[in-house]
């Protein structure tokens, strides 16, 4: 773990210059609004350790596959999410010497916050150059989430020690690469770059997928809060566009450089009005001005925290934590668009292609089910819906037929992606998770009207895939499921993982209820989507209902759980406790093969269902299956800690739930597995809100009604956190000696506490 960053209710900090974990903070202090991100890089020339990197939602390259050896039924290319023309830059230099922090001499004072209450990230420094020369820099940055098409920088440099010449050059470079690039290739090609005296716009385009993108900026200079009437040299080529400015300074003189920059995309803009529509903005932008732009950006803030946050009292560190999770959640993912979706890095890192995973739906869903307009999950799981064409298309790919639907593991665009055989073929409980979200959706909501308009169309096609995927065992007698990856990747090529197995059962079952229900609601739809999907009732139910009778679920009896597959105890069963610290990470330090043959578990795969199933068990065999699996899991899945907070909390295990929601909570804040530096693990932190929500919270839906068990750890003096449950807006507020519920809307609100029912009237507070 790496301690670096200084505890704080609503700042990541780090004060000192920590060159060998910079890349882990420009991960930690990345920007962004739902429609394009950026780490926190510096404004200026950094030449030492750096992970440049921009992003723009939706906008991606089809990277050709590169494997050893070619298998049928393998994507043929992994869709990047593309590092982007970097808007951030502005050069300085005096009398030709470069502001550099990787070559000055000495960097004093050095400071870098994240401001997760108001959306900014701040840097200060005094840097020694090589000349003796000793200058002081101050920047404020943000990318407006009041205005999802700008971000905007005030950029201060003060001599400390001299008179001169000073250099400054705002510019937009498009000349970028992705780290991640299979064949090293760049993504973009110029279409057009223009300079001018105080601003620059630059058009790129994407190879293959021809999306374009504009980046422009526009800027003021101020010395002595005077504006500076500028004079620049033009500096224009292929895909850069930066504007030189040659001042004088002075001793203590403060120079301010405001910059407004704009990104359009051809997501949303045809690409003809690309270079217009980002001139515009910019020049919006510099006329609002960098305070006015600032405020709103901080107002609209608020307003999100007024909706998610989670407050702890007496615990610094579990406090930053969620708040951190809450920040990147909101920055990633605003549900305006129904075609994006949440990428495994988000805006912070390029790593797993930034691309849609199963993590959305099994992780993801529940947060903005609770702190968002319900259309936002809607959304969700409507951009699944439109991919259902390419699931089918996918399950075709490998054999299946009759409308069969394989949901890909990663995706884009809705085609397969992922190019490791034991993931792309066999980790198929993905298509579980998707059937799961739309239940989970519907649970929450009531909007039972989803089935007939999109819902049960993706259940049809994923039971059928089921139905296909197992075979009747003659040794057995019974239904199998051979030859897959279960949510633990340290298994490949399992027989009958348990997990998988019921959730094929689940998902069966649950579209024979959902066929029922929409025949009963929604008769002309059900005729609709009966001759739409080619649909036989009669014969497809009552193979699904003989397979899920007859379905084999591996137990180990003298133990009383269930076995994550077949031959799980045929390993040699050690514990985590007794591995050598100096072996964690496991998949840093120990070969493939010895991971594959261990008992060890990445993330909760039994577990899992235990999870998504609750009250399908009683909480004995929760107990003997957490008592198990839960010493033998090395949590370096970022999905796995916060499905072992919930099931710790359910059976009072407060210092094990506790310990869990730590490293859920501030695993990237500690670097607990040595990767923050390739970006934030975005869909884990939805898990962090769970952790507390429904783990501590025991906040649960049964019956169309909210249900509260809360338990509160140790070290927390109170908690509390606000569900928007159907037409009411709830405060939980869990103390060490009570619960109090606060009704913030005008509608009576009925919810059940510790079994026991509450009737609370819209201002009231009812509590106990």
């Amino acid at each position: 773990m790496k301690n670096y960053i200084r505890h704080d209710e609503w700042s990541i900090i780090e004060e000192g210059f920590h060159s060998d974990y910079n890349r882990i903070t420009e991960s930690l202090m990345s920007l962004g609004n739902g429609r394009f991100g950026q780490r926190a890089n510096f404004e200026e020339q950094y030449t030492g350790d750096t992970l440049q990197g921009n992003y723009v939602a939706g906008v991606y390259y089809p990277d050709k596959t590169k494997v050893g050896w070619w298998k049928i039924g393998y994507p043929e290319s992994f869709a990047k999410v593309l590092n982007s023309a970097n808007w951030v830059g502005i050069d300085v230099s005096f009398e030709g010497e470069q502001l550099d922090l990787a070559k000055a001499k000495l960097v004093d004072n050095f400071r870098r916050e994240l401001n997760m209450e108001e959306g900014w990230l701040k840097r200060s420094f005094t840097a020694r150059l090589t000349s003796g020369k000793i200058v002081r820099v101050e920047s404020l940055r943000f990318i407006s989430i009041a205005n999802d098409d700008i971000g905007a920088i005030r950029y201060s440099v003060t001599p400390v020690n001299f008179n001169g010449e000073m250099v400054v050059t705002p510019y937009v470079d498009g000349n970028v690469h992705n780290e991640d690039a299979n064949w090293e290739e760049q993504f973009w090609v110029p279409v057009k770059a223009k300079a001018k005296r105080r601003s620059g716009y630059v058009v790129c385009e994407t190879k293959k997928t021809a999306y374009q993108v504009a980046t422009g900026y526009r800027f003021g200079i101020t010395q002595d809060d005077e504006e500076v009437e500028i004079e620049s040299a033009r500096i224009d080529h292929e895909s850069y566009a930066g504007s030189e400015v040659t001042l004088k300074v002075s001793e203590g003189q403060e120079t301010v450089i405001y910059k407004y920059a704009a990104v359009i995309s051809s997501l949303n803009h045809d690409k003809e009005d690309l270079y217009d529509v980002c001139k515009e903005r910019t020049r919006d932008a510099y006329d609002t001005g960098f305070d006015a732009l600032l405020d709103e950006h901080i107002h609209t803030w608020a307003k999100k925290w007024e909706e998610s946050d989670i407050i702890i009292e007496g615990d610094v560190a579990a406090q930053q934590g969620i708040r951190f999770n809450i920040f990147h959640l909101n920055q990633t993912y605003t549900g305006e668009d129904e075609r994006l979706n949440i990428g495994p890095k988000g805006f912070t890192g390029e790593k797993y292609g930034g691309s849609t995973y199963w993590d959305t739906e099994a992780y993801c869903l529940p947060f903005y089910l609770a702190t968002a307009p319900q259309d936002v999950a809607r959304n969700l799981l409507i951009y699944r819906y439109r991919h259902l064409e390419k699931a089918i298309e996918n399950a075709q790919k490998l054999g299946f037929y009759n409308g069969a639907a394989l949901y890909p593991m990663v995706t884009m665009n809705g085609e397969e992606s992922h190019n490791e055989w034991e993931i792309t073929f066999e980790e198929i409980h993905r298509n579980g998770a998707i059937a799961y979200a739309i239940y989970n959706y519907i649970r929450f909501t009531g909007d039972y009207g989803y089935l007939a308009e999109y819902g049960l169309e993706v259940l049809i096609a994923i039971a059928r895939f089921w139905a296909q995927r197992v075979h009747l065992s003659p040794a057995r007698g019974q239904y199998v499921m051979l030859g897959v990856t279960g949510p633990n990747e340290y298994e490949n090529n399992v027989n009958n993982n348990w997990y998988t197995n019921y959730i094929a059962c689940w998902c069966m079952n649950y579209c024979k209820d959902a066929l029922d229900h929409v025949r009963d609601a929604s008769p002309e739809d059900y005729e609709r989507i009966v001759r739409k999907s080619g649909f036989d009732s009669e014969v497809e139910t009552a193979r699904w209902q003989e397979i899920c009778t007859n379905m084999y679920f591996p137990r180990d009896e003298e133990r009383g759980i269930f076995l994550q597959q077949d031959n799980y105890l045929d390993k040699e069963q050690i514990t985590v406790a007794e591995l050598d610290d100096r072996h964690k990470p496991l998949n840093q330090n120990w070969s493939w093969d010895r991971i594959l043959r261990s008992c060890f578990i990445k993330q909760a795969d039994t577990l899992q269902g235990f999870y998504f199933f609750e009250e399908h068990f009683d909480k004995e065999e929760l107990r003997r299956n957490f008592e198990f699996y839960e010493p033998r899991t090395v949590h370096e899945s970022s999905l796995s800690p916060c499905v072992h907070v919930v099931l710790a909390a359910v059976l009072g295990m407060e210092e094990k739930a506790y310990e869990m929601y730590l490293r859920t909570a501030r695993l990237d804040l500690d670097d607990y597995n040595n990767d923050t530096e390739d970006g934030l693990h975005i869909t884990s932190m939805a898990g962090t809100w769970m952790s507390v929500v429904e783990g501590f919270g025991g906040m649960r839906v049964r019956d169309g009604h909210l249900h509260l068990s809360p338990m509160i750890p140790e070290q927390w003096t109170s908690y509390s956190f606000r569900i928007g449950f159907r037409d009411t807006l709830l405060k939980v507020t869990v103390r060490q000696d009570s619960i109090a519920v606060e009704n913030l809307s005008t509608n009576l609100a009925t919810l059940f506490v510790k079994g026991e029912r509450w009737d609370i009237d819209g201002g009231e507070v009812r509590d106990q």
